[in-house]
């Protein structure tokens, strides 16, 4: 696998990826230099995001450091039972920066078609097996536009999930 430096920050890979150890990886690794690019735009996409390391400190506080004036995540789930249940530190830090956060739910797509992908301006990561937890990262304009169109495409047909807070009487 082909890796992308960007300016001392660990590098972010190129190419195929197999695992979910990988696949893990990429995704701490794509937080890091979100932070430290100062990425202004992520999209994170997936059924369930149940095998995601959402939850864990290193990502937190990636986020953390990312999150500032101006930033956006768009976050897009079948269902969000799983992340609410495995991530509690992401909940926690959704809660704090719930003003640029916009959680989606897609119901009518089907989970098989649910495209589980990491997407940014700079950068895209693609799962295309889920079984397997296989599939391609890379900095391509032509990936990085056919993703952001597909993303755009289920996101049109979504909803707004998983509130930041739950108002009870």
């Amino acid at each position: 696998m082909e890796v992308l430096d960007l300016s001392g920050v660990p590098a972010l890979p190129l190419g195929r990826f197999d695992g979910p150890m990988e696949f893990a990886d990429l995704i701490r690794r794509a937080f890091e230099v979100a932070a430290s690019e100062g990425w202004r735009e992520i999209i994170l996409s997936d059924r369930s995001f149940e095998d995601w390391p959402l939850g864990e400190r290193a990502v937190s506080q990636s986020l953390h450091a990312w999150s500032r004036s101006g930033r956006k995540l768009t976050v897009l789930a079948k269902n969000y039972d799983e992340l609410i249940r495995r991530h509690a530190r992401f909940v926690t830090w959704r809660r704090t920066w719930a003003h640029i956060i916009d959680c989606r739910s897609n119901t009518s797509m089907s989970a098989d078609d649910f495209p589980s992908a990491l997407w940014s301006p700079a950068w895209v990561c693609q799962r295309l097996d889920l079984d397997r937890c296989t599939g391609i990262s890379g900095v391509e304009p032509a990936r990085r536009v056919l993703l952001r169109e597909r993303l755009d495409e289920c996101l049109r047909r979504s909803s707004a999930a998983f509130p930041a807070t739950t108002l009870g009487i």
